[in-house]
C-alpha cells in the first residue's frame, strides 16, 4: 500500500522567539514552575563558588521553536547534565524535548526528563539518557520540594558529571499538607484558632505548597488579612496538590473539624474524576461553595491592557479544570512579577504580586456567601431575574426551551414552602406576568405606569461617583448626564421590580440599544445606561440582594463589555452584578453561555431539562397530500386508470401548498412525486419540541413517553448493548433487515411485515418512511408497558425503562434541591453539559452545576471524523449542484456549538482546507496537524474564512490558533493554483499589499488572515438591534452591519485588530456560507443566533459579491451520519414540521405568556431570515399567517395570554408585506393585520 506523506506543523500563537541569552553552563534545569527556580537559585547559591555553573529557565519563555533551537545551540549543547521538569507530560513541550534528547544522545550529555505528578509519562523516559532509578532519585527530590532537596538534586546531578560539591542527602520528606500561619513554622489548629470570634463564619484558604517552601505568600497573606477585615475565622492550609493521598486524609479530617462555611482555593486542575461513577474531590466534603481564586501565570500589565484577561494556560488550569470540581470562578488576585534577577543562574526570580482591589473583590464575595450560608431563610433576600429581549412587553422572561414566569412562579412557591418570607407573591405565571406587565418594564410606554420600586437620582450620583473615574467618563460620554435617562421621571429612575416580602422579581433592564438605536446599533461595545446601572445599584445597595437567581437562558449581564475572564474592576460585569451570590437556572444543552454566565458574574450554574420533544407527524394539507401519494402507489398495482388523474392532484395540491419548492419536486413526472413522497416521511419524523420545561417539574404522561423515545432514538454509548438505538435493536429483532436510522424514506418497502408491527397501525405501509413510523408506535407501546420483540430491544427497554426514565424522573426534583442547596450556601455538585438527544445521558439528571469539555483537547477525534464526513459530502453536494468545486467558503462557529461537540465546526474548516490536527494518544489534547497531500484529498483545498462567536474567541483562544496556523501553513504551500485557492490569493494579496507600501513580513501577515470574530470585549453579529428596531431599508444596511460587527481579525499573535474591508475581501470571494445545526432539541427558527450569523454572513456576501452564496445548514445531529442540507431546505422542514404544526401549537399553548412568545420569535426569526436572505418564500409566510392570525382559536389564544405578542406578530408579519418580502395568498391579510397590529 503507497502511503501519502503530510506535512507536519506546529501551531503558532503568534509569540516572537525569544533569546534568553543565557551563557552555556554545565547544569541545566528547565521546569514550568516559578517556585521551583527560586528554590534552586538559593540551592546554587549554597553550593558555592566550586560547584559547577548552573543555569535555570522557565520553559514557558521557550515556547517558540526557534526559541528551544537557540537555546538548544548555545547553553544544552554545551551542558553536561540537564534536567527538564514537565508538568502534564512531554505533550506540552514536544518539540523541546525532542530537540533536547537528540542533542543529548549526539554529544553524550546526561539528561532526565521528569514529569511534574503522580504518574510517570513513558514518553519522557524514552526521552531521557539517565537510567531510569537515577531519574527516579532526582524525581523524588523534586516531588518533595523546597531548598534542602535542591541543593541534593544539584549534589546528585554534579555527581553524574563527575564533580563534588558534597554528598547529597537522602530526600527530605516534606507533608503534602499543613497548615500556614505567618510567623509560626508548625502551627497547629490550636495555634490558628487564636485570635478566632465565636460565632463567626470560618473560610479555608487552600493552596500550593510551593508557596510556602519558595517564601512567596504576599498574596495568601493578602487574603488572610483580607478575610479577617471582613469578620471570617480564616484557616489557611498549604497542599502539594489536593490528588495527593495524604492531603485528602488530611483534608477529610480538617473538614470535620472546622467545618467551614466558604473555601477559596488557589491550587490548579480539577482533583475530582468526572463521570458517572464520579470520584468527588475533597473539598467537597465541606458542603459549601469553593471559590477559585488565581494566582495568574501573567504579569498585571499584561492582563490590565488584555481583552481576554488571561492567556491560554491560565484558562485552561485555572478555569476550566477547576470547573469540573464545581468551583465557582473569582478574579486574579496576583499576578507575575520579577522579584530579581539571580546572576549566578542567570535567571530571573518571579513571585505573585498581589493586586489589593482584586483581593478585596474576592474576600468580599467570599464573606457575602458565607453571610447567604448564616442568614436564616426567612431573612434572606432574594432577586429574580426574568430576561426581555426584544425589549417589547409580549417578550418578557427570555428562557430558552423554558417556561419562564411558570418557572418564577414555581422558584416563588419552592421559597415559600422553604421558609422564606415571600409575602403576597403570585402562584402561577399567570398572576406574576400581570403583575410585571402593569408596572415598568423596558417598553417606552411602560413609563406611564405607576412604579413599585423608585431610585432618587441622588441616591444614584452618590454610587455613581464611586465608580472609577474612566468608567464614569465612558457612561457620561455615551449617555450624557443621569437626569437625561428615559427612565428617569420626576427625580428618580423608575424600576422595573415588584418586592414580595424579602423576595424581589424583576424585568432585566436593556442593555441599551432601545434608546438610540440609530446611533448604538453600529457599536458591538455598547455600554450600559444609566438606567442599567441604577438598576443594580438598588438591588445589591437599597435592597440588599444576598443571592439573586437568573431565570433561564440568558440574560445580558454576563455579556456586558469588559474582559473575558479574571475581570476588573472597570469591567461592566463586573460593576453591576457586584460580590454578590449569582445562581443560573439554565438549559442543560448549553454549555458555552452557561460558561460564560460562570466565568464573568460568578455564577452558580443549576442546569434544567430541555423541554419535552416528540415526533412532528403529520396534519393538514401534509396529512391530505400523504393521503393522496398513498392511494396513488396503490393505483399502480391496482387501478392504473386513476394514476394520471390522482398525479394531476398531488401536484395540483402540493403547489398549493409550495411543497413542491420545498420539496425539490420539479416537473410532473415521478421523479417529482418519489421527491415529495420522500419529504413528506421526513417532515413526519422530525423531532420537535412539545412544550416548555419548567423548573422544578419533571415531564409525566405522554410527554415523558416521547422524551424517552427521543433519548432512545440513537445510540447512547458503546459500551454495553443496553445503550443501542431502540430503533436499531427492534429492527434487528424483527429481521427488517435495514438501518432505521440511515435510509431513504420515500423508497419502497420490501422487507419483511411482522404482525407486531402491522398490530400498531392501519395506515398503508408501502415505504421505508411506514416501516419507521411503525417502529416508533412500537416504541411507544414498549415505555408503556408491553412486550419487547427480542432480546435485543428487551435489553435497551431495561435500560430506558429502569437507567434513563430515572434519570429523567430525577430531573424536576434535583433542579429544586439545588436551586434551595444554592441559597443556603451550600455546595452545588458538578455535571457534564451537552445535548442528551445527541446520545449524552450522562447529563442528566439535571440540577447540577454544569461544566464544559476539556478545550485541549479540541477537535477531539470523534470530532474529527465528522467533520470531515461532513466537509466531503459538502464539498460533493457543491459540486453536483454547480458543475465546480468550491474555492471558497465561509463558515460560522460558536462557542457553545464546539463545546456540546468537541468541535464539529473547527474539524469541518481543517478538513476543508485539507489539514488534519495531530493528538498525543495518551492525554488527548491536539499538539498541531498535519496538512494532507492533494492526492490524498482527491479534491482542490478549499479557501475558509472562519467567523467566530465572542464566546468562542474567549473559550477558544489555542483553537484561533490552530485554524490560523493551519490556514498559513496551507497558503505557505507551492501547490497550483486550481489545487490551492488560499495560496493563490495569498501570494496575490501579499504583492498587491507590498505595491502599495507594506513591508513584506506584515503584507504577508495580512493577507492570511482567516479567522474574524468581534471586537474585543464585545459579543453578537449586530442585526437584532436592526431588526427589532426596524433600523434598516435594505439588505444593505444589513451587510454592513455585519461586517462592522464581524471584521475583526485575530491568530497569529492579533487578538482583533479592527480589519472590516479584509473581512469583506474574504468574504466577497465565497462560494458558498456554512452554519451546522449539532441537536435537533432546537432549530434555526428559535433563535436569534442563527439569522444573525447565518443570515448576516449570507446578506455580506451577496451585498459584497453581487451574487447569492450556496447557503449549507447541515444537519450534524447524528454524529455517525451527517446531513447536507442548503438552508433554503432547513427552513421549509423547520416551518412545515415545527411552527405552523399543530401539535407544536398545542403544546405551546399549554404555557400561556410563553407560549404565545415562542409564536411571536418565530416569526420574528422567520422574518429576519426573509431580510438576510432568499430562503423564506411566499407561501411560508402564507402558512404562518394561516397557523397564528387566520386560525380563529390560535389567535383567540394570543389575544388572551399575551395580547402584546399578538400585536407584535401580526406587526412583524404587516411589516413583511409592505418591504415586500411576501406576498400574500389572501387579499384580506393586510387589512386583518393591520387591524391587529393596531391593537
Amino acid at each position: 500500500m503507497h502511503l501519502l506523506a503530510a506535512t507536519p506543523g506546529t501551531v503558532s500563537n503568534g509569540d516572537e522567539a525569544i533569546d534568553l541569552d543565557q551563557s552555556p553552563g554545565e547544569i541545566v534545569f528547565l521546569t514550568v514552575a516559578d517556585s521551583e527556580l527560586a528554590c534552586f537559585a538559593q540551592a546554587a547559591a549554597l553550593l558555592g563558588e566550586d560547584a559547577p555553573s548552573i543555569r535555570l529557565a522557565n520553559l514557558l519563555q521557550l515556547k517558540h521553536p526557534y526559541s528551544v533551537d537557540l537555546y538548544v545551540e548555545k547553553v544544552i549543547a554545551h551542558a553536561r547534565f540537564v534536567c527538564v521538569v514537565l508538568l502534564g507530560g512531554k505533550s506540552y513541550w514536544p518539540y523541546g524535548v525532542d530537540e533536547i534528547a537528540r542533542v543529548a544522545r549526539e554529544k553524550g550529555i546526561a539528561f532526565a526528563a521528569i514529569a511534574d505528578g503522580r504518574e510517570p509519562d513513558p514518553s519522557l523516559d524514552a526521552a531521557a539518557t539517565l537510567p531510569k532509578a537515577i531519574s527516579e532519585r532526582l524525581r523524588d527530590y523534586l516531588r518533595q520540594g523546597g531548598v534542602a532537596n535542591a541543593v541534593s538534586f544539584l549534589r546528585h546531578a554534579a555527581r553524574l558529571i563527575g564533580a563534588d560539591v558534597g554528598v547529597p542527602d537522602d530526600p527530605v520528606p516534606i507533608a503534602d499538607a499543613g497548615f500556614y500561619l505567618a510567623g509560626m513554622k508548625r502551627p497547629t489548629l490550636d495555634d490558628v484558632r487564636t485570635g478566632w470570634r465565636a460565632g463567626q463564619p470560618v473560610a479555608l484558604l487552600c493552596f500550593y505548597r510551593a508557596l510556602m517552601i519558595a517564601g512567596t505568600l504576599d498574596a495568601v497573606e493578602a487574603l488572610v488579612a483580607a478575610l479577617k477585615g471582613r469578620g471570617l475565622n480564616v484557616v489557611a492550609v498549604h497542599v502539594r496538590a489536593l490528588r495527593e493521598p495524604f492531603a485528602i486524609d488530611w483534608l477529610h479530617g480538617l473538614i470535620g473539624a472546622i467545618r467551614p462555611d466558604i473555601i477559596l482555593n488557589a491550587t490548579s486542575f480539577a482533583a475530582s474524576s468526572p463521570g458517572d461513577r464520579r470520584t468527588p474531590a475533597v473539598l467537597e466534603a465541606a458542603d459549601c461553595p469553593i471559590l477559585q481564586t488565581v494566582f495568574a501565570g501573567v504579569e498585571q500589565a499584561n492582563w490590565a491592557d488584555s481583552p481576554r484577561g488571561l492567556g491560554p494556560r491560565d484558562l485552561a488550569m485555572n478555569v476550566a479544570l477547576p470547573e469540573i470540581d464545581g468551583r465557582l470562578f473569582t478574579r486574579a488576585v496576583a499576578f507575575k512579577a520579577a522579584e530579581r534577577f539571580d546572576a549566578r543562574t542567570q535567571c530571573g526570580i518571579v513571585a505573585p504580586r498581589v493586586s489589593p482591589d482584586r483581593v478585596a473583590f474576592v474576600a468580599d464575595l467570599a464573606a457575602n456567601w458565607a453571610a447567604l450560608r448564616r442568614t436564616p431563610a426567612s431573612d434572606r433576600r432574594v432577586a429574580l431575574i426574568l430576561a426581555n429581549y426584544p425589549n417589547r412587553d409580549g417578550r418578557l422572561g427570555n428562557g430558552v426551551g423554558l417556561d419562564t414566569p411558570a418557572s418564577a412562579a414555581a422558584i416563588l412557591s419552592t421559597l415559600g414552602e422553604a421558609g422564606y418570607h415571600v409575602g403576597d407573591a403570585p402562584v402561577d405565571g399567570a398572576g406574576l406576568m400581570a403583575i410585571l406587565l402593569g408596572g415598568v418594564t423596558n417598553a417606552r410606554a411602560s413609563l406611564d405606569r405607576l412604579p413599585e420600586i423608585r431610585l432618587p437620582i441622588g441616591d444614584y450620583r452618590l454610587r455613581f461617583d464611586a465608580l472609577p473615574a474612566a468608567v464614569r467618563e465612558a457612561v457620561m460620554a455615551r449617555w450624557g448626564v443621569p437626569v437625561d435617562d428615559p427612565f428617569v421621571r420626576d427625580g428618580a429612575f423608575h424600576l422595573p421590580a415588584h418586592r414580595f416580602g424579602h423576595i424581589v422579581v424583576a424585568v432585566q433592564p436593556a442593555r441599551g440599544y432601545n434608546i438610540d438605536p440609530k446611533t448604538s446599533y453600529h457599536d458591538p461595545a455598547l455600554i450600559p445606561p444609566h438606567a442599567y446601572l441604577a438598576f443594580h445599584f438598588w438591588l445589591n445597595h437599597d435592597f440588599g440582594a444576598q443571592a439573586v437567581i437568573h431565570v433561564g437562558k440568558h440574560g445580558n449581564l454576563e455579556w456586558l463589555p469588559g474582559k473575558a475572564l479574571a475581570l476588573s474592576d472597570s469591567c461592566f460585569p463586573e460593576i453591576c452584578a457586584g460580590p454578590v451570590p449569582q445562581l443560573y437556572p439554565f438549559i442543560v444543552n448549553d454549555p458555552g453561555e452557561g460558561t460564560q454566565a460562570k466565568r464573568r458574574i460568578g455564577a452558580a450554574i443549576i442546569d434544567h431539562l430541555t423541554p419535552p420533544l416528540t415526533r412532528a407527524e403529520s396534519y393538514g394539507p401534509l396529512k391530505a397530500l400523504e393521503a393522496l401519494v398513498d392511494e396513488y402507489y396503490l393505483a399502480a398495482g391496482m387501478d392504473p386508470r386513476r394514476i394520471q388523474h390522482l398525479k394531476a392532484e398531488i401536484l395540483d395540491l402540493a403547489r398549493s401548498q409550495g411543497l413542491d419548492a420545498d420539496a425539490g419536486a420539479v416537473g410532473d413526472g415521478d421523479d417529482a412525486l418519489a421527491a415529495l413522497d420522500n419529504y413528506l416521511c421526513e417532515l413526519k419524523e422530525m423531532q420537535i419540541r412539545d412544550g416548555l420545561h419548567i423548573f422544578t417539574r419533571s415531564p409525566t404522561g405522554r410527554l415523558r413517553t416521547d422524551l424517552l423515545i427521543a433519548l432512545s432514538r440513537t445510540p447512547r454509548g458503546y459500551d454495553d448493548a443496553g445503550q443501542a438505538s431502540l430503533l436499531r435493536a427492534m429492527a434487528d429483532d424483527l429481521d427488517l433487515g435495514f438501518d432505521p436510522l440511515d435510509c431513504r424514506m420515500g423508497d419502497g418497502w420490501t422487507g419483511p411485515r411482522p404482525a407486531v408491527l402491522a398490530a400498531v397501525s392501519d395506515a398503508p405501509w408501502r415505504s421505508h418512511g411506514d416501516t419507521i413510523e411503525r417502529l416508533e408506535l412500537l416504541a411507544v407501546a414498549l415505555v408503556e408497558g408491553a412486550t419487547a420483540p427480542g432480546p435485543a430491544s428487551q435489553t435497551v427497554m431495561r435500560s430506558l425503562l429502569g437507567d434513563l426514565a430515572s434519570r429523567v424522573d430525577r430531573c424536576g426534583p434535583a433542579e429544586k434541591a439545588a436551586l434551595l442547596a444554592g441559597l443556603d450556601g451550600r455546595f452545588l455538585l458538578p455535571g457534564p453539559s451537552g445535548a442528551p438527544t445527541r446520545g449524552r445521558p450522562d447529563v442528566l439528571p439535571t440540577g447540577r452545576n454544569f461544566y464544559s469539555v476539556d478545550t485541549r483537547s479540541v477537535p477531539t477525534a470523534t470530532a474529527w471524523e465528522l467533520g470531515r464526513r461532513s466537509a466531503q459530502l459538502m464539498v460533493d453536494d457543491y459540486l453536483q449542484r454547480e458543475g465546480e468545486y468550491p474555492r471558497a467558503m465561509a463558515l460560522s462557529a460558536w462557542g457553545t456549538a464546539n463545546m456540546r461537540t468537541g468541535g464539529d465546526d473547527i474539524a469541518q474548516a481543517l478538513a476543508l482546507m485539507g489539514v488534519r490536527p495531530r493528538w498525543d494518544w495518551t492525554s488527548g489534547r491536539v499538539i498541531g496537524f498535519e496538512v494532507m497531500k492533494i492526492a490524498e484529498l482527491n479534491r482542490p483545498r478549499v479557501d475558509v474564512t472562519f467567523r467566530v462567536s465572542g464566546f468562542f474567541r474567549d473559550a477558544f483562544p489555542e483553537q484561533i490558533d490552530l485554524l490560523d496556523s493551519a490556514a498559513r501553513a496551507v497558503m505557505a504551500l507551492d501547490e497550483p493554483d486550481e489545487d490551492n485557492p488560499a495560496a493563490a490569493r495569498h501570494r496575490r494579496e501579499t504583492a498587491q499589499l507590498i505595491d502599495a507600501g507594506h513591508d513584506a513580513k506584515a503584507a504577508a501577515l495580512r493577507a492570511g488572515f482567516r479567522v474574524f470574530g468581534s471586537k474585543p470585549g464585545a459579543y453578537g453579529a449586530g442585526l437584532q438591534a436592526m431588526i427589532d428596531e426596524k433600523i434598516w431599508h435594505d439588505r444593505a444596511d444589513l451587510a454592513n452591519v455585519y461586517l462592522d460587527w464581524g471584521g475583526y481579525a485575530y491568530g497569529a499573535g492579533v487578538e482583533g485588530d479592527a480589519a472590516r474591508d479584509l473581512f469583506a475581501t474574504r468574504l466577497a470571494q465565497a462560494d458558498a456560507v456554512v452554519q451546522n445545526q449539532d441537536n435537533r432539541e432546537h432549530d434555526l427558527l428559535d433563535s436569534d443566533d442563527y439569522y444573525q450569523f447565518e443570515g448576516g454572513v449570507a446578506s455580506a456576501v451577496e451585498h459584497l459579491s453581487g451574487k447569492r452564496p450556496r447557503a449549507y445548514h447541515n444537519d450534524h445531529s447524528r454524529p455517525e451520519r451527517p446531513v447536507v442540507r442548503t438552508l433554503e431546505d432547513e427552513i421549509g422542514r423547520v416551518v412545515r414540521a415545527r411552527v405552523t404544526n399543530p401539535k407544536w401549537i398545542a403544546g405551546v399553548m399549554r404555557h400561556g405568556y410563553k407560549g404565545a412568545f415562542e409564536i411571536a420569535a418565530s416569526v420574528d426569526y422567520l422574518f429576519a431570515f426573509a431580510a438576510t436572505t432568499h430562503a423564506v418564500r411566499d407561501h411560508h409566510f402564507d402558512a404562518v399567517h394561516a397557523a397564528f392570525i387566520e386560525d380563529e382559536a390560535v389567535r383567540a389564544f394570543l389575544a388572551e395570554a399575551n395580547p402584546a405578542a399578538l400585536r407584535e406578530t401580526a406587526a412583524r408579519l404587516a411589516e413583511a408585506l409592505e418591504r415586500g418580502m411576501w406576498k400574500p395568498r389572501s387579499n384580506s391579510a393586510g387589512l386583518l393585520l393591520a387591524q391587529l397590529a393596531g391593537g
